[in-house]
Formats: structure tokens, C-alpha cells, sequence
């Protein structure tokens, strides 16, 4: 595997991401979801073992959590409108253990080819090789 390509393919979706900070409408690819959430979720587990180490509360976490909780979720409803659901499945989450497992579930799924009712079929053509999974 490649590093160097994965390295520029999780910035590239970062950057994809942070310009779309609060945009809840539109399509988003898987590569553009999970190269975004991948880090996020890298961020959140350092911070909470900083915490768990250094500091014995979840300050940190937490802090992390809230500056990351609008991007991830505006990401997660273009997901969602990219395999024709509405952004509003993201509230099954608030289901303990099954809901998050049934979210993650739908943001796996492929997207619907061409244009839904949601946008056009966003192109992960950007993101190299490694999209094709």
C-alpha cells in the first residue's frame, strides 16, 4: 500500500470537508466520509487516552468532540443523501448501541449512480485507487 497516496487522499478529504464545514446539502462519497471520520475518530481516542493518563477527567475529549461535532455531522448527512436517505437517520444514533451500529451500517453502503433527489453523484474519481474499494 501507499502511503504517500493515502496521506494526500485523507488531506484532500479533510480540506473537502472543513470547505463544506456546515453543508448539510449535497452528496458525499464514501472516500470523502471515511478519510474525514478515520482522523476524527484517531483524534477523539488520543484525546480520551490523554485524558484518561494526564488529566483523570474528559475535559479533552470533550473539547474534541464539540469541535469536531458539526463537521462530522454535516458530512454524515451528505452520506447519507448520497445513498438516497435524509440526513435525519443520523438521529437512529441516539438508539444505544444498535443505533450507531445501524448508522454506520447505512454509511457503507454505495451510493445511488447519478443524480437523486439529493444532487448529483458526487465523484470520487479524486481520490485515486484507493476509492475503488
Amino acid at each position: 500500500m501507499n502511503f504517500e497516496i493515502l496521506k494526500t487522499n485523507v488531506e484532500q478529504a479533510v480540506r473537502t470537508s472543513i470547505g463544506k464545514f456546515a453543508d448539510f446539502s449535497g452528496r458525499a462519497s464514501r472516500p470523502e466520509y471515511w478519510y474525514l471520520m478515520l482522523p476524527v475518530i484517531a483524534l477523539l481516542f488520543v484525546a480520551n487516552l490523554i485524558d484518561s493518563i494526564l488529566i483523570g477527567t474528559s475535559a479533552l475529549g470533550l473539547i474534541v468532540a464539540l469541535a469536531t461535532l458539526v463537521p462530522t455531522l454535516s458530512a454524515g448527512a451528505r452520506r447519507l443523501h448520497d445513498t438516497g436517505r435524509s440526513g435525519w437517520w443520523l438521529l437512529v444514533a441516539l438508539v444505544p448501541i444498535v443505533g450507531g451500529l445501524f448508522v454506520i451500517y447505512l454509511c457503507c453502503q454505495p451510493g445511488t449512480a447519478g443524480p437523486n433527489q439529493f444532487g448529483p453523484e458526487p465523484s470520487s474519481a479524486a481520490y485515486g485507487a484507493l476509492a475503488q474499494a
